[in-house]
């Protein structure tokens, strides 16, 4: 790998949430993990789900981490969203069935 794309590779890297929630994680790794557990939602839903683990952080604080999380990666389109009624809806797009089709290897 060239040294000059690590630093675009850092910063676009994949997302993948943790398989259990921890207390003393970065605030994207909770949010991701709690958008996991929802499979999908909004920054609101998602901030709700973070009460269920942060039960001293304040509310507020938990929307503003949520909102601000979600759309960071968002916005760098490492996880997906659909807009409706002004709000956005947010998944990490897992793949649920097989791709179908295939290749023609005369092509490759």
């Amino acid at each position: 790998m060239n040294k000059a794309d690590q630093p675009f590779n850092e910063k676009f890297k994949p997302v993948a949430p943790p398989e259990a929630y921890h207390a003393e994680a970065d605030w994207q790794d909770k949010v991701l993990y709690a958008l996991a557990q929802l499979g999908e939602g909004t920054a609101p839903d998602v901030a709700a789900k973070l009460t269920e683990y942060e039960l001293k952080e304040a509310p507020q604080n938990l929307h503003r981490q949520a909102e601000q999380v979600l759309q960071e990666l968002y916005s760098k389109g490492l996880i997906k969203g659909t807009e409706q009624d002004g709000e956005v809806s947010y998944n990490l797009s897992k793949m649920t069935k097989p791709n179908e089709g295939g290749t023609d290897p005369d092509l490759l």
